[in-house]
This record gives structure tokens, sequence and C-alpha cells, in this order.
């Protein structure tokens, strides 16, 4: 029996708030039946924290007990900046640490004494012998996956949001706006019946001088998919990673998509995001057309090079980013789209702020 089972009457008992709380069994993105206490507490939140305020609503961080903060406050350092700067009490969250930096710690996890962790797919499955003592402890630990930028674990990891804060009404009409902007994509391109143009996606975190990560099944090359873009890493990188400098020459890309953020700490950078004007971010773009043999590359002669914001990805809000690339790669089936307004305007509705600078730009803008 989870330990919160038994403690939770006398608790209701005397506070208010647990009157319409009650044992509830969630499926997870892994399939595991999970029973937890809703609308939950105390969450230990590993990832999505966006996500999480989206779908729950910003009320819903009042029961937030513990945050991966790294995994907002360093990755994302500007969006840190705006929440924390409309919502201060975001800071005082304790941090557990962060999984890729072997920092997560189980004891700060556990003194909290939360009714559910919320772990993304990756986090859970790099834990391991971890989880363990969250087990032998009675907490709860529930997963979800953005990452794998699939509509079934987009909506499924929507939908548990939901259930743990009570927010299933706006879940589900989060999780429909998602697949209707999905399937309006694809339902075009399979109308179109039209060749796939060849794409190739590139984090752009290194400069032009080093070639970064380029992705195959998951994060921008799933949603490269999603928009009907035939990728050339696809048969030489499974997940992610560098891809061989002369496989991209010979592949001849009709279509380039540089995704950045807003760090500066590397010359040349892609930069894309919160306070990054579209000057900025096309002077990056370009200086990415100087690499070694790309100004003859199908993609660099006819413009059609594309900056997109890291921040946007793994995220319930980047079907307007797939449509951002189905525009780019379809741009007759896709004129009457504003995905990057569609960005923003996901933000005006279900969060509260609004970030203002450049998230989707082209070169030949």
């Amino acid at each position: 029996m989870n330990k919160n089972s038994v403690l939770m009457p006398l608790i209701c008992a005397s506070l208010s708030f647990c009157a319409n709380a009650e044992m509830t069994q969630i499926e997870d993105v892994l399939g595991r039946h999970v029973e937890v206490d809703t609308p939950a507490k105390r969450v230990v939140l590993g990832f999505y924290a966006e996500d999480y305020m989206a779908i729950g609503s910003e009320k819903a961080f009042d029961q937030v007990v513990g945050l991966s903060r790294d995994t907002w406050k360093s990755w994302r350092p500007q969006s840190w900046e705006l929440y924390t700067s409309y919502r201060p009490s975001l800071a005082n969250i304790p941090d557990v640490g962060e999984v890729e930096a072997q920092t997560f710690s189980i004891e700060k996890v556990l003194n909290l004494n939360p009714d559910v962790v919320l772990l993304a797919d990756w986090q859970y499955k790099a834990m391991d012998v971890d989880l363990q003592r969250l087990k032998e402890a009675e907490i709860p630990v529930v997963v979800i996956d953005y990452n794998a930028q699939t509509l079934e674990k987009h909506v499924a990891s929507t939908r548990v949001i939901g259930k743990l804060t009570g927010e299933t009404k706006r879940a589900e009409r989060i999780a429909k706006q998602y697949q209707q902007g999905i399937e309006l994509v694809q339902s075009r391109i399979q109308q179109a019946d039209v060749p796939k143009p060849r794409a190739y996606v590139e984090f752009g975190n290194k400069g032009p001088e080093e070639y970064s990560f380029t992705y195959g099944k998951n994060m921008w090359g799933a949603m490269l998919k999603q928009a009907g873009g035939d990728n050339i890493a696809a048969p030489f990188v499974e997940w992610w990673g560098p891809i061989n400098p002369e496989q991209v020459l010979v592949s001849e890309p009709q279509v380039i998509f540089l995704a950045g953020t807003e760090s500066r700490r590397v010359d040349g950078a892609i930069l894309m995001g919160q306070n990054v004007t579209r000057e900025e971010a096309q002077s990056r773009l370009k200086g990415f057309t100087h690499r070694t043999g790309w100004a003859q590359l199908p993609a660099v002669a006819e413009q059609r090079v594309y900056g997109i914001y890291q921040g946007a990805s793994r995220s319930i809000v980047d079907y307007t980013m797939v449509q951002y690339m189905a525009k780019a790669l379809y741009p007759d089936l896709f004129a009457d789209l504003d995905p990057e307004k569609a960005y923003i305007d996901f933000y005006k509705q279900y969060l509260p702020v609004v970030p203002q600078g450049t998230f989707a730009v082209s070169l030949s803008e």
C-alpha cells in the first residue's frame, strides 16, 4: 500500500484542499500502471516544466516541491529568467539535481516527501538503481515523453499531466490542438502526393567550423519526418550524433534546418530564441552557408536554409515547429500558415508569460 494512502485520511480531515483527492491509476507512456493521489499535492518535476504549467495551469506549480532546475535554468536561461521575473517563487523550489550531469539526488527527493515523481523517459531509463530506492519508499514514479516526438506519446504525456494536476479537460483541449496541428500537415502532404524534399537538420551549437548533432529517429529527426521531409541523416544516425560532412555534401539536401538557442558562448553558433533579433539570427545562418562545399548544395544555392528554436522542440507546442518545417519543405501547400505566430499564440492562450524574440527564420527573409 502507498504510504500516502494511509496518511491521506488524517491529513484530509484538517486540510480543505484534500476534499477532492482520490487514488487514481495512471497509465504512463511506458505502459506502467501507477496509483497516485490526485490532484497531486507534492510533485517532484524532472523535466518539461513549461508543459506542466501549460497543461496543469499556473496553479499546478503551487504543488511542485522539487525541480530538476538545470533542465530549465541552465538549458534555457532566458526562459528561466522570464518566468522567475514573473513568478519569483520558482527560484525557491528545491533543486534535486540533474540526471544527465549525474547530480540528481535521491536523498533530496526522499527528504521532500513527494506524492509523485514525474520523469522524462530518458531520465527514468538513466536512473536505474536509484529508482529502487523510490520504490522502497513507496513513492510513485510516472514517466512521460515529449522527446520521442510522436503524436501518440505527445498526446499520452499531455493526458498524464492532466490527470496528475486535475486538469483533464484542459489537457484534452491542448492534446486535441496538437493532434489537429500535426494531422493538418500530414493530410495536406498525403493529398498532394509529391516527392519528399531531401532535408538536413543540425543543432548549430558548435558554430560553422564543427558539425554538431544531427537527428535520426527522435527530436528534430522525428519532427522532420512528421513534416514530410526525406531526412538524409536517417540511414546513418539512429537517434542523434554527428554525421560525416562528406555525407551531407553527397546527399545534396534541398532544405537545411539549423537549430539554435540564445547561448552566445560559441562564436558563430546559431542564435535563436528570446531576445534574439531577426538580423542576428539571419547573420548566424549565413555563417553556416560558408562551410566547405555548402555553396554547391541545392539548399544553399536556392537560399532554403532555416533557423529553428531548439527550445521549441520536445514540447506540446512543437507542432508549430513541425508546421514551420512543412512550410519550408512545401511552401505552396502551407502558404496560409504562420507557425511562428501560432507558437506565440500558444503562450498567450495557456501560459502566464509571452516570450519576445526570433523562433523561426529564413535566410531569404
